[in-house]
């Protein structure tokens, strides 16, 4: 029987996943889940359990916080915030901000209507040279291009990203996985 792992963008399950595959002959698939949807990916029993970016509501799930992702404006190569090595959202107050669907921020500063979009096309929106996008560091990284680059936002809060999973689902394999990423050993007692 296969165990589905979700993982929202910028989340890196892999090293969790080598020592599954290390502890169990049970396949493990990774399955990539956009911000949007991943409570209800999780809830509908698509997934296993899901590595998300927090809030998500809990009512039903289980959920271990993991670690916090550091917000960073992207901007165009060419644009004056380049130069800087931080940013405040006040520095961003008079930009037209993109800021994709599901981000994890929403800043009171002004922004345009854009219609929803995801952070690779927020980053490539800003590439072409229109606005600011606002996204975790990870996301950034994994959407990097030469014609942009990220400054940290350092008045803006970090986002958190959790190992989250029905409490119906609360099994041997999913208890394995929990193991696993608070980092017990293969001979622990509570494994």
């Amino acid at each position: 029987m296969t165990f589905h792992l979700g993982f929202v963008t910028g989340a890196t399950p892999d090293k969790w996943a080598r020592t599954w595959r290390e502890r169990t002959k049970e396949r493990l698939e990774l399955v990539p889940v956009a911000e949007d949807e991943q409570e209800d990916r999780l809830r509908s029993g698509e997934l296993d359990m899901a590595l998300v970016r927090l809030p998500i509501d809990r009512e039903g799930l289980h959920c271990i916080p993991l670690y916090d992702e550091v917000p960073v404006a992207v901007v165009g190569k060419d644009h004056f915030l380049s130069l800087a090595e931080e940013v405040t959202l006040a520095e961003l107050a008079e930009e037209q901000l993109v800021l994709p669907h599901a981000s994890g921020w929403t800043p009171s500063v002004p922004q345009l209507d854009w219609p929803p979009m995801s952070a690779q096309d927020a980053i490539e929106t800003v590439a072409a040279g229109t606005g600011v996008a606002i996204v975790p560091m990870s996301v950034a990284r994994l959407y990097h291009r030469k014609d942009v680059v990220h400054r940290r936002v350092t008045d803006l809060a970090p986002t958190t990203v959790g190992l989250a999973w029905r409490v119906d689902r609360d099994d041997e394999r999913t208890q394995l996985f929990v193991g696993i990423v608070r980092g017990r050993t293969a001979n622990s007692s509570r494994g």
